[in-house]
């Protein structure tokens, strides 16, 4: 039975992780204008692949038994993540419809694609807070994708 579920949040977390993608292509060649709706739509699509993740890795049907201070350093990246992402948020306040200069205040000041960074930290976090082997792996594929 978990192994169905882990395939079904597996599919799930890949079809999202795609969506959000194919956004980002059609934004940065400018075949899709940024918008509310979009937004709605894209910020939707990324609170359902953050809780996926987050549950697929707790549905891994390969895991390892970590020593719990490296567990709770996993969950220690993740809320990280999770902070760093809604810092970024407020910060930016209207994501994709904002045209101005380079945004240099707050958390950009330090970190230039926060975002992304959080959710690169809450895509290793989780695995190693479960200790889930193959959403490790699966982990990597997702932070190339957002790196390059």
């Amino acid at each position: 039975m978990n192994s169905e579920r882990f395939f079904v949040l597996l599919f799930i977390c890949t079809l999202t992780h795609i969506v959000r993608t194919a956004y980002e292509i059609l934004k940065h060649k400018e075949i899709l204008k940024p918008n509310k709706l979009s937004f709605a739509i894209i910020f939707s699509n990324m609170i359902l692949l953050w809780i996926t993740w987050f549950t697929l890795c707790s549905y891994d049907i390969y895991k390892i038994d970590l020593p719990v201070i490296l567990k709770y350093f996993g969950l220690l990246i993740v809320i990280l993540g999770v902070i760093i992402f809604v810092t970024a948020l407020f910060t930016i306040k209207s994501l994709e419809t904002y045209k101005g200069d380079l945004i240099t205040k707050g958390i950009y000041s330090k970190v230039r694609h926060p975002m992304y960074l959080g959710f690169i930290f809450l895509c290793i976090g989780s695995p190693i807070f479960f200790g889930a082997v193959i959403s490790v792996i699966t982990s990597l594929f997702f932070t190339f994708n957002i790196l390059f």
